[in-house]
């Protein structure tokens, strides 16, 4: 890490980017369409921006990699649990587990869209207004804000998901499928309410899920952008690994919010400012970079990989070291 310290010190100030059209993590086009005429680049200006100092901290809950296979060890002897993962100012992601032949209750969130990612088994998806359908390993799901859905376990093994949704935002039960009051979260108490009639969408150019292993790694596709909403992205970020770049190479950081990143195809490699050891992460782990801390990821070379880039704004500021001429 000294030579992060000596290139921060030397590069002085930091290049704001001007668009995404350069940065690491922008979105690219959706699954199954054409890329488009990349425009040649725009001047990007220069700025002076706040950086965090000293270093945003990781808590309890939020780590610099989730290691899957820890995960799944310290929960081996139980068939439904759910685990914290990402506690954040903007998002929330939690790991859950729903046993055989075990469903969630009928719920919704009020006012943003609720990501989730399947990994094992098989888990049948109903959101009011769209045909009931079965995901397994790789699928994304969008489900809008305001909608009720409900999950149900297929088959005879237990479904892995992961799910983001908005801090904060705890679920709102419709009564008509959940007569009974549910139970009472630590500092709230559920009352019955009437809602804003408005439900949110799918947006547009955009699905209500994505089959990834079929539509993208089967057709040797590119992956981009499934959810790129107000306040909700998440970005399949695909590409052949190379040697990873030297650790002189900082990447970006983000000024005031969270990125994580869950690995959905091979091995990924990240340099996070502050750890002294080059974050190692496999199919199914989490990284996160704290707010403000340079971080720079890179595919494992020999192999193709993804990895899910998620934070709560699709033209989100990414900051430069100057000498780097804002690329990395």
């Amino acid at each position: 890490m000294n030579a992060i310290k000596s290139l921060m010190l030397a590069g002085g100030t930091l290049a704001l980017i001007a668009g995404m059209a350069m940065a690491q993590d922008a979105p690219a086009p959706a699954a199954g369409r054409a890329a488009a005429v990349r425009p040649a680049p725009r001047q990007m200006p220069t700025a002076w921006v706040p950086k965090k100092t000293p270093l945003s901290q990781y808590d309890a809950t939020n780590k610099p990699v989730a290691h899957l296979s820890e995960i799944r060890a310290s929960h081996s002897k139980t068939a439904s649990w759910d685990m914290a993962i990402v506690r954040n100012k903007e998002m929330w992601a939690d790991w859950h587990q729903l046993a055989a032949g075990a469903s969630t209750p009928r719920v919704m969130f009020p006012d943003n869209r609720t990501g989730l990612i399947v990994w094992d088994g098989q888990v049948r998806v109903t959101v009011d207004g769209q045909e009931p359908f079965v995901a397994s390993k790789g699928f994304e799901i969008n489900i809008p804000y305001r909608t009720p859905y409900k999950l149900e376990t297929v088959g005879s093994a237990p479904a892995l998901y992961f799910q983001v949704r908005e801090s904060d935002h705890l679920p709102l039960y419709p009564v008509d499928t959940n007569p009974e009051k549910p139970k009472d979260p630590a500092g709230y108490k559920y009352v019955k309410a009437m809602l804003t009639a408005d439900v949110g969408k799918i947006d547009a150019g955009q699905k209500p899920y994505l089959d990834y292993y079929k539509d993208v790694i089967a057709a040797n596709g590119r992956g981009g952008a499934f959810i790129a909403s107000d306040h909700f992205f998440m970005n399949n970020i695909r590409g052949m690994g190379v040697p990873t770049p030297p650790p002189t190479n900082l990447g970006h950081f983000h000024a005031e919010y969270t990125e994580f990143w869950f690995i959905l195809e091979g091995k990924m490699e990240y340099l996070i400012e502050g750890i002294p050891d080059v974050v190692q992460a496999d199919a199914g782990d989490v990284v996160i970079a704290a707010p403000g801390r340079f971080h720079r990821a890179s595919f494992k070379a020999g192999q193709m990989d993804t990895r899910v880039a998620i934070n709560p704004f699709p033209q989100g500021e990414h900051n430069f070291t100057v000498t780097s001429g804002g690329t990395q």
